[in-house]
C-alpha cells in the first residue's frame, strides 16, 4: 500500500495551502452572534470567489470538479491553516449532497450556487421535543392545500437556526401512514409567514440553536426535496453525509491533535513535568486522529470506485465524536487548573462543544444499535 500523495495531489495541496495563507482573514466574532454570523458569511464569499468554498462540486455550481481525495486534502489544509470555521456547513456538507442526489435541476440551479457563496445559510430542522434521534417519531404536520403545504408543529435544537436564511426539515405529510412512511423532506425559507424562531442560549450565552414554531405556515410544493412521502429515504441519505465523511473530515481532528502535541512542547519549554499517563494520552490522541484519517481515505477510495457508505457511517460517527471529546479532555488535564479559568480558552470551548458530539447526528447509543444490527448482523433484543 502506497500512502504517499501522487504528484498532482501534492501540487493541489500546495496551491490550497498558499491561497489560505494569503487570504487568512484573522479572527472573527462568534458565528453564533448576529455580527459574527455576517462576518462568517462574508468569509464564505471570499472562499467562493477564490474557488475554495466547495472544491468537490461541479464547476457550474462554483466548485473545482475535485475528487474525494482532493476534497480531503483541502479539508486538511483548511483546518491546518487556522482560518475561521464554516457557518455554511449545514448547507454545503449536509444538504448539498442530498440536493445533488434528489433535487430537480431547477432546485440545483437555484439553491447550490447561493449556498456555496454564503448568500443562503441553512439550518437543520429535524429534531422535535419528543423526536430527537428517533426521527420516525416526528409529529410536525404539513398538509397539502393546492400549491402549498400548511405546516403546524415544532422543531428544536436547530443548528444555525437563530440566524439562518433557510431551513431543511422533515415533516409528516400523511399522519395516517406508518412511522417511516408519510414523511416528506421540505426546504423552508426562514422568513415564511407563520414561522416563529426562538433562539436557544447555550452555556456560553450564545444562541447556537433555535426552536421553530409553525402556525399555519405555508410553503410551496416546489420546495419538496425528492417526492412527497419519500422523506425517510432522503433523510437517511443526508444522515449518511452527517455521520460519515462530509461533516467531520479528518483534517479537523488532525489539526487538534497537532495543537495538543504543541501544548506538550510548550509546557516542557516552561519547565513543567508531564505525567507519563498524560504523555500516553497525547500519543493515543495523535494515533487515533491519524487512524481516522486513513480510514476516511480508504472509504473515499471505495466511494470513488462506486461503493456506498451505508451503515458504516455510524462506525465513523461514534469514533470521531468520542475521539474529539477525549482529545479535548486530555488538553484540559494537561492545563490542570489553568484549563478552566482562562478567558477565551480554545481548549475549554472545544471541550464544551465536543460534549455534544455523542448526541448530535444521532446519539451514539442509537449508532451502536445500527452498528450491531446492520453492520455486525446481530439480532434485535
Amino acid at each position: 500500500m502506497d500512502l504517499d500523495l501522487a504528484p498532482r495531489y501534492v501540487e493541489f495541496r500546495d496551491e490550497c495551502r498558499a491561497w489560505l495563507e494569503a487570504n487568512h482573514p484573522g479572527p472573527l466574532a462568534s458565528m453564533d452572534t448576529p455580527e459574527g454570523f455576517e462576518e462568517h458569511r462574508q468569509w464564505e464569499r471570499v472562499l467562493f470567489d477564490g474557488g475554495w468554498s466547495v472544491p468537490g462540486w461541479p464547476a457550474e455550481y462554483g466548485g473545482r470538479d475535485c475528487d474525494l481525495i482532493e476534497w480531503l486534502i483541502s479539508e486538511e489544509e483548511y483546518w491546518r491553516s487556522g482560518v475561521p470555521g464554516r457557518v455554511s456547513a449545514n448547507g454545503v456538507s449536509l444538504l448539498a449532497p442530498t440536493i445533488f442526489n434528489f433535487g430537480t435541476k431547477a432546485q440545483q440551479d437555484y439553491f447550490l450556487p447561493r449556498m456555496a457563496s454564503g448568500e443562503q445559510i441553512w439550518a437543520q430542522g429535524w429534531s422535535e421535543p419528543e423526536a430527537g434521534s428517533d426521527l420516525a417519531g416526528i409529529k410536525t404536520k404539513a398538509l397539502r392545500d393546492g400549491d402549498h403545504y400548511v405546516l403546524n408543529g415544532q422543531k428544536t435544537w436547530c443548528s444555525r437556526g437563530a440566524f439562518a436564511d433557510w431551513i431543511f426539515c422533515i415533516v409528516r405529510t400523511d399522519p395516517e401512514a406508518e412511522r417511516h412512511a408519510g414523511l416528506t423532506y421540505l426546504l423552508i425559507p426562514a422568513d415564511a409567514e407563520g414561522l416563529e424562531r426562538r433562539p436557544i442560549g447555550r452555556l456560553d450565552g450564545e444562541p447556537g440553536f433555535a426552536e421553530l414554531f409553525f402556525d399555519d405556515c405555508r410553503v410551496s410544493v416546489d420546495n419538496v426535496l425528492g417526492e412527497e412521502g419519500q422523506g425517510w429515504a432522503v433523510a437517511m441519505a443526508a444522515a449518511g453525509s452527517e455521520r460519515g465523511l462530509n461533516l467531520r473530515s479528518p483534517g479537523r481532528f488532525m489539526a487538534a491533535a497537532e495543537r495538543l502535541c504543541d501544548l506538550v512542547r510548550e509546557q516542557q519549554c516552561d519547565g513543567h513535568k508531564i505525567d507519563g499517563r498524560l504523555r500516553d494520552e497525547v500519543t493515543d490522541a495523535w494515533i487515533r486522529a491519524e487512524a481516522y484519517r486513513w480510514q476516511t481515505y480508504m472509504m473515499a477510495a471505495k466511494l470513488m470506485d462506486g461503493a456506498e457508505i451505508g451503515s458504516e457511517a455510524s462506525l465513523m460517527k461514534v469514533f470521531w465524536s468520542e475521539m474529539d471529546l477525549e482529545l479535548h479532555a486530555t488538553a484540559l488535564r494537561l492545563l490542570a487548573e489553568h484549563g478552566e479559568i482562562a478567558s477565551g480558552n480554545d481548549w475549554l470551548d472545544g471541550y464544551v462543544f465536543a460534549l455534544s458530539g455523542p448526541i448530535y447526528a444521532g446519539t451514539n447509543e442509537i449508532q451502536r444499535n445500527i452498528i450491531a444490527e446492520r453492520v455486525l448482523g446481530l439480532p434485535r433484543r
